[in-house]
């Protein structure tokens, strides 16, 4: 088992409402000499959350950090210019809250940040950690 201590939100750097999959993504990755996709989870435009790497499987989405933590990327992050944007819909904000809620219910210990908090990046292009900081696991809420 993996000692999970960071939960890192990304975006993917792509214009607003323009649509990906799974496996475009991971043909992204290994284009760049990955095994495959980086992300353990992707947020789409309507909210739907699917599995990219296992979380059993050290991801590739944040160098210095990847063997200790979990990686949740959402679609968006331009806007029509190019430029760094919160392009979240409601629907992706909905779901993060949801998955990373999950996520800190299973690593309790993690804490939760957005790439720029360990890179030169504007990614996720929202300060994720102020964000979130008040989300606890649900079982400290049963």
């Amino acid at each position: 088992m993996r000692n999970i201590r960071e939960i890192i939100v990304h975006c993917t750097a792509m214009k607003a409402g323009r649509k990906v999959a799974v496996a475009e993504i991971d043909g992204w990755h290994k284009a760049r000499g990955w095994r495959g996709i980086g992300y353990h989870y992707v947020v789409m435009l309507d909210g739907s959350v699917s599995v990219g790497r296992s979380e059993l499987s050290v991801g590739a989405h944040c160098l210095g950090r990847n063997s200790t933590s979990i990686g949740v990327v959402y679609v968006g992050g331009l806007d029509n210019d190019g430029l760094p944007c919160d392009t979240r819909t409601e629907a992706q904000k909905a779901a993060l809250k949801k998955i990373l809620t999950e996520l800190l219910d299973k690593y309790p210990q993690a804490k939760i940040y957005g790439h720029r908090d360990f890179s030169q990046t504007a990614c996720p292009c929202f300060d994720a950690r102020r964000e979130y900081e008040h989300l606890t696991p649900l079982t400290a809420v049963r």
